[in-house]
């Protein structure tokens, strides 16, 4: 491990950079996959079910493997082999594999039995009304809840490359479930309709676990048949889990409650997936490739005791993730319409889902910024052993999370707007709070994040954003009669321009760090 911050931030720099080009082949794909089935299946009849009876096998991933495990294994994991011990390594990662694998076949097994029920009463009780479409959802939830045991062994490989500084692999995983998906609706649904798309689902949750099996065999690392009840290095991963596992059990409860309120709004399941997938898309690309990337090395660094480096990292990280996520945010609120029009409104997709998904993405937007912080915070408290902190804090967040929902969803309903859109400003307020707390939080245990660095990042972003929203207030009156591909694909193309050359005039560091390394690229 690197000794100076200038050496481990670059080293963050360098491994975000492969996250982050693999995650952009991800986001494709998974524009691809929602624009096919956006255009082949009819929204509310056979996407509302389809995506309602998801949710079971992404809670229990999520759940299980996906954030709690990620946070509580990696750092464990990477404390083995920054000291060198490979063996009690190895044997943890056994033990968690076989442990995952009991307990996600075992919950996939009663939800398969109790689909019924969890349709009726927890997940969409308003489909109770159309028996066709009750049935339908219950089908589909039986075929997709055993992708949840695949993904979790898929989750756990993430962690086991991650650890060891291997992100390509991982961070491509996402594309091959998405080219699963692609897979069910162009090969399958032809024949099966929308069963075609669930056992795509299936599919895609295989090709999630086997691309990252070649890298880890190259890892040479030994499987061990052991639950390790006796390991310490188990229970201190169940410890770190424990408190994690609250904190996502409450985030997947407002996406229960949000599947469980917008089942009563024709469309407005698929209106809110599509619009969070867009704002997802985003918000993985900025945030997550960094956060992925700097988690190892914060780890790594507070497994040695660098606490200077873990400061001196975070700022950079926040600096960074800022000039990126806040022209992001107001880029989508202000071409919502043309991009969402540009990119769906073909097939089966009509205009009244457009303005559906477009009417999510504006809410859902406007807390891209709080959502990309909180990714890179949320994971820096996890490299230092420490998941209690977030998970309260996330729980009291997604709290009010679930009563904003109820109280926006309604007063949207009352004013006349979407109701929908109340549920995804609900989402941004309290993530945006939860950012705020953490960040608060993380700089007293620091004793500072370089404060004057952070808010010369944010300022400079502030400012050349506004420039940024001035062009693009112009822009779109001026091409109001033009097709919508000149609309949306210009309009990013100028925004992105007059963002670049506001950095640019501000002499914006990393701006200028990026374009140094293209030059040496460029004459190699």
């Amino acid at each position: 491990m690197t000794d100076s911050p200038q050496t481990s931030n670059h080293q963050i720099r360098r491994a975000a950079g492969t996250v982050m080009l693999a995650m952009i082949i991800s986001q494709l794909t998974s524009l691809a996959y929602s624009i096919l089935a956006a255009n082949v299946f009819d929204a509310a009849r056979e996407l509302d079910p389809f995506l309602a009876a998801n949710r079971p096998a992404e809670t229990l991933f999520v759940l299980i493997a996906g954030g709690a495990l990620g946070s509580a294994f990696i750092p464990t994991f990477t404390a083995f082999l920054v000291r060198g011990d490979r063996r009690a390594a190895w044997r943890l990662a056994s033990a968690i594999g076989n442990l995952i694998t009991l307990t996600l076949t075992g919950l996939a097994a009663l939800a398969a039995v109790f689909a019924p029920q969890i349709v009726r009463y927890a997940l969409a009780p308003a489909f109770a009304a159309d028996p066709a479409k009750f049935a339908l959802t219950v089908d589909l939830l039986r075929i997709q809840i055993f992708s949840a045991l695949l993904f979790g062994l898929g989750g756990l490989l993430v962690g086991i490359l991650n650890s060891s500084q291997i992100f390509l692999y991982s961070a491509l995983a996402p594309a091959m479930y998405r080219l699963g998906l692609i897979f069910g609706i162009l090969a399958l649904a032809p024949r099966l309709g929308i069963y075609g798309l669930a056992w795509g689902v299936v599919i895609g949750a295989a090709l999630y676990l086997l691309i990252q099996v070649p890298p880890l065999l190259k890892l040479k690392g030994r499987y061990t048949p052991t639950l390790g009840w006796k390991n310490p290095a188990v229970g201190e991963v169940f410890r770190l889990m424990g408190p994690r596992l609250v904190g996502v059990a409450v985030v997947q409860l407002n996406f229960w409650v949000n599947t469980w309120l917008g089942s009563r709004w024709q469309g407005a399941v698929t209106g809110l997936s599509i619009g969070f997938t867009m704002f997802l898309m985003a918000q993985a690309v900025i945030a997550q490739s960094i956060a992925t990337a700097a988690m190892p090395t914060f780890s790594a660094h507070y497994a040695l005791g660098k606490l200077d480096q873990v400061r001196a990292g975070l700022a950079s990280v926040l600096r960074g993730v800022l000039l990126l996520s806040l022209p992001a945010s107001l880029g989508l609120i202000l071409l919502r319409g043309p991009i969402v029009a540009f990119i769906y409104q073909r097939g089966a997709f009509t205009a009244e889902t457009a303005e559906l998904v477009s009417w999510a993405l504006l809410w859902y937007a406007a807390g891209l910024v709080g959502h990309s912080v909180l990714e890179v915070l949320a994971r820096s408290f996890y490299a230092m052993h420490d998941t209690k902190t977030p998970v309260l804090v996330g729980v009291g967040a997604m709290s009010l999370n679930v009563a904003l929902s109820f109280g926006l969803s309604a007063l949207f309903e009352r004013i006349g707007w979407m109701p929908h859109g109340g549920l995804a400003l609900a989402n941004s307020l309290a993530t945006a709070l939860e950012a705020l707390t953490l960040f608060l939080l993380m700089r007293r245990r620091l004793s500072g994040l370089e404060d004057r660095k952070v808010l010369h990042g944010l300022g400079a972003a502030a400012l050349a954003t506004l420039g940024m929203c001035a062009a693009l207030w112009a822009w779109l009156p001026l091409t109001d009669r033009l097709p919508t591909a000149v609309i949306a694909l210009g309009g990013v193309a100028f925004g992105g321009i007059v963002y670049l050359l506001g950095l640019l005039v501000l002499r914006v560091p990393e701006l200028r760090s990026l374009l140094g390394s293209l030059r040496r690229r460029l004459r190699r």
